[in-house]
């Protein structure tokens, strides 16, 4: 089983390749969203930068902290229901949209060998070296599988997949989605609609609204980890665009704002700096209190989330959630008409 695109693909070992989707724009992004959100008030990066190799790393100890619900939420849901969700959809494909480590897609992955269901797994992901790491990984472990990592941003490079012949099963992990504004979550939808087949599938994780302590405690870990997370992206500013910034004059801030039904996160400068990024020549002020806002994850309600499928041009087919309302898995089929 293969991709029918022309162009060819690196090969890195006899069932893993891997390709850069589109042109390699990451730097030239990053330049635009910190020119854009730094420089004026108020101050916010997207969350995307997190995510290079180290902060992939830090994510995934994140993920094992006994606060962060998130994950193992929603890695019980897939273990629960993956057989379910390989049976219904028979993808030849599994898209993973943000796939960064790949840990809960093992679950779909050993559904697919007890169904004695052969699939590509196609992993697309901005961080290449997190992408060959977990791929090497996942082939060792299932002798039968074939990996096509894909770097690349789902923001922008949807349009440029391979062409994929059968179905697909495109899955969306994490709440990640609640990452999205309401505007750039049905952009994103809408993207993703019209690059998907009718017998295409969508498999979305979404975190549920639930008790504000709960999710303090989840985005203010009792190790820290979430801010050396949060303050991981001034160090990939200074690495990628020459900046100054002083990671240690910054502490995180993660709080609930419950009319927007949102986690927000900062990072709040606890002294005066005059921060120079070199890249584009240009500095700014950062005066005590002053916060960089680098994350939201919004949280849904079950009716939140289906109108927001309904009006990304998605229908609900299944819904998966856990026993005490925590978090959802919805497997959607693409509309006919958005």
């Amino acid at each position: 089983m293969h991709f029918s695109y022309d162009e060819q693909v690196e090969r890195v070992s006899e069932r893993l390749s891997c390709r850069t989707v589109g042109a390699d724009k990451s730097i030239n992004s990053l330049i635009e969203d910190a020119f854009a959100g730094l420089l004026k008030e108020p101050r916010s990066l997207p969350p995307k930068y997190f995510y290079d190799a180290r902060g992939s790393i830090i994510f995934d100890r994140i993920c094992d902290t006994p606060e962060y619900y998130l994950t193992r939420t929603e890695d019980a849901l897939l273990a629960k229901f993956a057989e379910a969700v390989i049976r219904s959809t028979r993808p030849r494909y599994i898209v993973e949209l943000g796939s960064g480590t790949a840990r809960k897609t093992r679950h779909l992955l050993a559904a697919c060998a007890s169904q004695e269901s052969s699939v590509v797994y196609a992993p697309l992901d901005v961080c290449r070296e997190m992408l060959l790491e977990s791929g090497e990984t996942l082939v060792r472990d299932y002798h039968w599988l074939h990996v096509t990592a894909l770097v690349g941003d789902y923001h922008s490079d949807l349009c440029r997949l391979p062409p994929m012949s059968g179905e697909r099963l495109f899955i969306f992990l994490g709440s990640t989605i609640g990452n999205l504004t309401e505007s750039d979550a049905l952009a994103f939808l809408h993207e993703l609609h019209a690059q998907m087949k009718p017998s295409d599938r969508l498999l979305l994780g979404v975190d549920r609204v639930k008790d504000a302590a709960i999710l303090h405690s989840a985005y203010n870990d009792s190790m820290g980890l979430t801010a050396e997370f949060n303050r991981n992206l001034l160090r990939v500013l200074n690495r990628e665009l020459s900046a100054d910034f002083e990671l240690d004059a910054y502490y995180h801030h993660a709080c609930y704002n419950p009319k927007a039904q949102q986690i927000e996160m900062y990072l709040i400068a606890k002294a005066p700096q005059r921060v120079t990024i070199a890249a584009f020549d240009r500095s700014f002020e950062m005066h005590e209190g002053d916060a960089i806002q680098t994350e939201i994850s919004r949280k849904f309600t079950y009716r939140a989330i289906d109108r927001l499928l309904r009006m990304g041009g998605f229908q609900t087919e299944q819904h998966f959630e856990a026993d005490d309302d925590y978090f959802s898995l919805i497997l959607a089929r693409p509309s006919m008409k958005v």
